[in-house]
């Protein structure tokens, strides 16, 4: 529960009480519910609502201009809007009517956000074909989550919206969401190759060669091929740029040597795209090129990495002089982090929607959970700070999802994610820490079990990320979210040099590289 600070403001309006919200929990999902409006404390219009002599009230029906002008009056015209400046108030001004004061109504068109009869129809296609479809036992093999994704491939569910001639079928982004999210609902096991078809096709598709793109992305959405990302290194996350594996070209090849860290399915994988350093000389932003490394190359050794969660998915890289051949260079050379940034920017904000869905499934889950666990010796969902907790909740996951909305908006249009992805990638990922925090206050000794809990408390197999099923490996998984694609400090950054314009954070390699190009200038001149 927020604290009373934030609840309040510090200079309340001159010309209404501020009314507060308290937010509930319904029978289904969280609501919001306003108490009785207190209405403004000032004698004028106390009377012109009574009928006193200052002005007559008005009737209910009345709207719109006649009474935003007879409201001016009434307010005392031009000198009361001069004092309501002074006194720093910024509302609209109060229109009369039988139910209270309230903001007199503008006309502005607002935006569409449902769903086309199409899409209606290509949603319950999908539905069906998932509740027919969907495997009934865990999937453990490598062959049998192979075997299942490629059902879902044969399906048309993969790479949907790649062109026809790289294996997709032109979908829609609306499509694409509207799988991810029935997906997300019908509890199905992921496909494989998430990375890849999510981040690597796009990167393959905006920036890769003809040849490139026939001869790795077919074979990646059919997951005859599985990829990994090897971009961190073990002094090179957040700040990607310092990033000192090297890529030396020689003739015809390139040989690697370095770290990579933190490669999800490294172990597993075939393929993975690489960030080195091909130029040394130049300044760190311009020396990098992206290149594809065959993971069996001789010189490349994998070890996983053990996660608090008790999962072992993350790996290190080591890298000694492995040949890689000049063809599998993507884009131009040292053109390496602006191919980044398409990569990056799928990946924070193009899967936002099946990920709301997703908590979605876990806060409606809970809401189960709290109508039999019981508190004080009643059920969980009749405490009242439950409740708001609740609410809370269910009204940020409401701006995630505009959120993800307006990405699919930019993609719709045939444009890419752009910086404003790094909002949705800020909110969702702090968002699923607070919800995992408030599903173990409410569980609370038996949110801390990963096994043994009862069936009528217990996480629903399929609705956690992991594929233990516990509310414990949700909570702790939670904490990844806020440091891959990115850390959410590295992503305000963003959002406030990208995106609202502020001035850049002053750095030492910027201020470096300043006064490097500054002397180059005038030797030049």
């Amino acid at each position: 529960m927020r604290p009373p600070v934030t609840l309040q403001p510090s200079a309340p309006c001159p010309c209404r009480r501020r009314r507060s919200p308290a937010l509930v929990a319904d029978a289904a999902v969280a609501t919001r519910h306003w108490p009785t409006v207190i209405e403004p404390q000032r004698p004028e219009l106390t009377a012109a609502r009574e009928g006193g002599s200052v002005g007559a009230s008005y009737p209910a029906t009345m709207r719109g201009s006649a009474i935003e002008e007879r409201s001016q009056e009434l307010a005392g015209g031009r000198a009361s809007r001069r004092r309501r400046r002074r006194e720093g108030c910024t509302r609209e001004p109060l229109a009369l009517a039988a139910g209270g004061w309230f903001p007199c109504p503008r006309r502005e068109s607002g935006m569409d956000l449902s769903y086309t009869p199409q899409d209606q129809a290509f949603r319950q296609r999908v539905r069906a074909w998932l509740a027919e479809n969907v495997p009934r036992q865990k999937l453990t093999t490598m062959e049998e989550k192979k075997a299942w994704h490629r059902k879902l491939y044969d399906a048309g569910f993969i790479g949907m919206g790649l062109p026809r001639e790289y294996g997709g079928r032109d979908a829609r982004p609306m499509e694409q969401a509207i799988v991810g999210e029935e997906m997300v609902r019908a509890k199905a096991p992921p496909p494989l190759n998430g990375l890849g078809i999510a981040i690597v096709i796009p990167t393959l598709i905006h920036h890769g060669t003809e040849q490139q793109k026939r001869r790795f992305i077919h074979k990646l959405l059919t997951a005859e091929e599985l990829w990994c990302q090897l971009y961190s290194e073990p002094n090179a996350g957040s700040d990607l740029a310092s990033l000192q594996c090297r890529a030396d070209l020689v003739g015809d090849e390139f040989v690697i040597n370095g770290q990579k860290i933190w490669n999800s399915g490294a172990h597993e994988a075939d393929w993975g795209l690489l960030l080195a350093r091909t130029d040394r000389n130049a300044p760190k932003h311009q020396g990098i090129s992206c290149i594809l490394v065959d993971m069996h190359t001789p010189g490349v050794e994998v070890r996983t990495l053990k996660q608090i969660s008790g999962s072992q998915e993350f790996c290190e890289v080591f890298f000694t002089d492995v040949r890689v051949p000049r063809e599998n260079l993507v884009g131009e050379l040292n053109a390496g982090w602006q191919i980044a940034q398409t990569t990056l920017s799928y990946e924070r904000g193009g899967n936002t929607l099946s990920r709301y869905a997703r908590m979605l499934q876990q806060v409606t889950r809970l809401l189960d959970v709290c109508r039999v666990l019981q508190r004080n010796g009643r059920p969980a969902i009749e405490d009242p700070v439950v409740r708001q907790k609740l609410g809370q909740i269910y009204a940020e996951m409401e701006v995630l999802r505009y959120a993800s909305l307006r990405i699919l908006s930019r993609l719709e249009r045939g444009l890419r994610p752009g910086p404003e992805s790094s909002i949705a990638k800020l909110h969702y990922s702090e968002l699923d820490k607070r919800v995992q925090e408030l599903i173990l206050d409410v569980l609370g000794p038996y949110g801390q079990q990963v096994g043994g809990i009862p069936d009528e408390l217990a996480l629903e197999p399929g609705v956690a990320y992991g594929e233990t099923g516990s509310w414990m490996y949700a909570f702790l998984w939670s904490r990844a979210g806020t440091i891959y694609a990115g850390s959410s400090e590295i992503q305000k950054n963003i959002i406030g040099e990208r995106v609202l314009g502020l001035p850049k954070e002053v750095r030492a390699d910027r201020v470096a590289a300043q006064v490097a190009s500054a002397a180059s200038g005038d030797g030049a001149d």
